[in-house]
């Protein structure tokens, strides 16, 4: 899908950059409140940095994951996504 995730790079704790699959890029903002139980791990900066891509979705350890879709939508219309 075009919304695949191809490319995931921390630019700072609580911020990514993404590419997408057709070639759309952006980033992702975390708000501290947003991180709150399946979240909570991503408070560590060491958790943080170990994202990673599977099969073209946003991941970390313990089945963490973003919505690639929502992710998507948010980047292309605004350049950034933030979850609050």
């Amino acid at each position: 899908m075009y919304w695949d995730v191809v490319e995931v790079k921390v630019a700072e704790h609580l911020i990514l950059n993404i590419r997408f699959s057709d070639g759309t890029n952006g980033r992702v903002r975390f708000m501290s409140q947003h991180l709150e139980g399946v979240f909570e791990p991503l408070k560590d900066p060491r958790f943080f940095s170990r994202v990673f891509v599977d099969n073209g979705v946003v991941t970390w350890p313990n089945e963490i994951d973003l919505a690639p879709d929502a992710m998507y939508r948010e980047i292309k219309q605004k350049g950034e996504w933030v979850l609050n």
